[in-house]
């Protein structure tokens, strides 16, 4: 099979661009034919703001190149992952035009909510959440804090939502798991074409034996990924067991701070993916405390893959992922008191955290590997071929 996988990369390289990665060398071991398309948010500081609105609702430079390489290479199916702002959806009709099936991954809620979080002000907020027109998005400022950037990406969606373009040029959609295929369909989006395939994880890290005695932390270090909520617990908890941070972001200077003030917190910055999966192997538990719904994050597979039980907050992805006393515990979404009690309780219970391992290692097996991975995807384009 032909396929053109798309992306348009964030500034941030994040887990958006490991699963694109990795899905295109997943097929290509199959040996399916895999072009990529991939354009970078780096062009967005040199181009001016009129142009880049025209771009996001719709890039005629994509199109035409879309309609090129699709006619050159017999492109059978067009599969995208972000096509947010400079792809933008011209892409799906490019592909339409001439005659490949479209599937489009969902990694956020895009879609759904001008900043793709269903966050404000740290809460989750769902007030656009099926509306044809999603004004609060500009009246809140929910894109980069920007009345005129959210004003953008509500005219896309708007224009769009009015062309039907999200029902009628895509035949097949990817969520990774049910809650997110559930607030897509509450969306508006046709129930027959929404598909749940998680992401996976290859190569396999292996499963550790988890005697570090530490708790461990990996991910952006932003509002949204529950910085704050990790520092006030661990402000209770760095005498009885230290906390090790691996990551990086806008939230970098207040995790510092609390290294200095707090023996038993230890940031590591961004590291090398080997080392991460070291520290997983041997870390006792990991710690999630996002405050959004999240889509699949490529970390918590990879802590099942080590036989690492999360501790996460109870929302979301997360509430299905973790299931509570076997794989790990959930938390009260935003309570630093009760993260302190669940740590506290996996501290005093290392037998039951000894079975939780083998329990989060066992799902990850399940559900998680490239195989099973693969003979997901592969259903959902036969299915899109003939939608």
């Amino acid at each position: 099979m032909n396929i053109l996988v798309a992306h348009n990369y964030y500034q941030q390289i994040g887990g958006e661009e490991q699963v694109f990665l990795a899905e295109c060398n997943l097929l290509e071991s199959y040996g399916h034919s895999v072009y990529r398309y991939i354009l970078n948010n780096d062009q967005i500081e040199t181009t001016p703001p009129l142009e880049l609105l025209g771009k996001t609702i719709w890039n005629w430079d994509v199109y035409q190149e879309m309609r090129s390489l699709i006619r050159q290479q017999n492109i059978q199916i067009v599969h995208f992952h972000n096509t947010f702002p400079l792809i933008s959806p011209s892409a799906y009709y490019a592909a339409k035009a001439e005659g490949a099936s479209v599937v489009q991954t969902f990694h956020n809620y895009r879609l759904l909510c001008p900043n793709a979080l269903f966050l404000r002000d740290g809460k989750v907020c769902e007030d656009c959440l099926g509306k044809v027109i999603p004004w609060q998005g500009i009246q809140h400022n929910c894109y980069r804090g920007s009345k005129s950037a959210s004003a953008a990406v509500v005219t896309m969606l708007t224009t769009h939502r009015l062309l039907q373009t999200w029902n009628r040029q895509v035949n097949a959609y990817i969520a990774l798991t049910d809650f997110a295929r559930d607030k897509f369909i509450q969306g508006g989006l046709p129930v027959g074409k929404v598909f749940v395939k998680p992401n996976f994880v290859d190569p396999d890290p292996g499963i550790g034996e988890g005697k570090g005695g530490y708790a461990l932390f990996v991910g952006r270090l932003s509002v949204e990924k529950g910085i704050d909520v990790l520092l006030e617990a661990w402000a209770q908890l760095s005498t009885k067991i230290p906390l090790k941070i691996v990551g990086d972001g806008s939230l970098a200077s207040e995790v510092n701070r609390a290294t200095q003030q707090l023996r038993g917190i230890e940031w590591l910055g961004r590291r090398p993916m080997d080392e991460v999966y070291k520290l997983m192997q041997n870390a006792q538990f990991l710690i999630f405390p996002s405050k959004w719904y999240e889509g699949l994050p490529r970390t918590l597979i990879e802590s099942f893959a080590c036989g690492t039980p999360v501790i996460a907050a109870n929302l979301g992805a997360m509430s299905s992922f973790v299931t509570p006393y076997e794989t790990g515990l959930h938390f009260q979404l935003g309570k630093a008191d009760d993260l302190v009690t669940q740590v506290e309780w996996a501290i005093a219970h290392p037998e039951q955290i000894l079975q939780m391992r083998q329990n989060a290692r066992t799902e990850f097996e399940i559900k998680y590997t490239s195989s099973e991975s693969y003979q997901q995807l592969i259903k959902i384009y036969e299915k899109a071929c003939i939608q």
